[in-house]
């Protein structure tokens, strides 16, 4: 089954968090999770993070910007990343 180009950016960025040994995780979705919850979340160096991931001109939606704004409330890092942005998720453990 081939990848949609978003699950093609989270595989990569799964990989470049595996590659440098960082915990990290998918919450579950789909009725059994809170709606707005980024793609992936985890820990480095004592940091909280988490990425939603987007393809092209992906957008955010209201929901997902509401608790990206509100990891960064809490002190982690919140970051949106797609294709032409994916080396910002090394900002995590530089």
């Amino acid at each position: 089954m081939a990848l949609t180009p978003e699950g093609k950016v989270k595989a990569r960025v799964r990989r470049m968090l595996d590659a440098a040994s960082v915990y990290h995780f998918m919450p579950a979705t789909g009725g059994y999770g809170r709606s707005g919850v980024p793609d992936l979340v985890g820990c480095c160096n004592g940091k909280f993070f988490a990425i939603e991931c987007k393809a092209g001109k992906g957008k955010t939606t209201a929901l997902q910007e509401n608790e990206l704004r509100k990891i960064k409330e809490a002190g982690g890092i919140a970051l949106v990343i797609n294709e032409d942005n994916i080396m910002d998720v090394s900002l995590i453990w530089t």
